[in-house]
């Protein structure tokens, strides 16, 4: 009997001693960054699921222009995508013509982000 106690009380303290199983990776608290990959993946989801086919196209110009045409225009930066977000939320027209785009205030700005990076990510351009 005492050698069970002695054997537990030791795993006990070898469990204790070497940390269980918490991690000594200091940056475990960091949040996961994304590559431009995956965040332009997202973005593909969020305008599928929207209504932007209704007047936009990857490669067609419909009502309005088509994705990869807004890709050619704007450089892959991060101010084009907080501007494209912010035209993606708040709507707008006569950069394209005067067929205003309706917005969509309820999107958030994080998602209205990587629809931008998906649509700039059309025309082949890396991220600058």
């Amino acid at each position: 009997m005492m050698n069970k106690i002695l054997a537990t009380a030791l795993f006990f303290s070898l469990l204790v001693s070497c940390g269980g199983n918490k991690s000594t990776d200091q940056n475990q608290d960091e949040p996961t960054q994304l590559s431009t990959g995956q965040l332009a993946a997202i973005g593909k989801l969020l305008v599928d699921e929207s209504d932007c086919k209704t007047c936009h196209h990857p490669t067609n110009k419909i009502i309005g222009p088509a994705h990869k045409e807004v890709a050619e225009k704007y450089e892959f930066n991060d101010e084009n995508i907080k501007y494209l977000a912010k035209r993606i939320i708040e709507g707008g027209s006569g950069v394209w013509g005067e067929v205003p785009m309706n917005g969509h205030p309820d999107l958030k700005q994080e998602d209205a982000e990587k629809m931008a990076i998906y649509v700039l990510s059309l025309d082949g351009e890396e991220r600058k």
